[in-house]
């Protein structure tokens, strides 16, 4: 699995939560288990709205930097260009048939 920078959000235009992994299943996983205290834990996000995969750590590491930085506007553009429905991506994940979504 490449590194991937990921965005969770707790419902649509719900608040938003961006990090990095180099394994996306485990790492939503955790978050929707509530196993990693703190800030998504507390906000109740756990829906994967968004994520980039990338080659290196390095060049996800900028891109989660540069997302962090934006304007929630424009995140929130960022994720409605692939996901206008904000579907929950993690049952595309998890079921291994490559869908964009599963159920909302």
């Amino acid at each position: 699995m490449h590194p991937c920078v990921y965005i969770l959000a707790s419902r649509r235009n719900g608040t938003l939560y961006i990090g990095l992994t180099s394994n996306l299943v485990r790492r939503v996983q955790q978050h929707r288990e509530k196993l990693i205290p703190g800030f998504t834990t507390k906000y109740d996000v756990t829906r994967l709205v968004y994520f980039e995969p990338f080659e290196t750590l390095e060049v996800a590491r900028l891109r989660e930097k540069r997302l962090k930085g934006w304007r929630r506007a424009w995140k929130i553009a960022l994720i409605e260009e692939r996901n206008p429905d904000w579907h929950d991506l993690w049952y595309g994940l998890v079921s291994g048939d490559g869908a964009e979504h599963g159920p909302g």
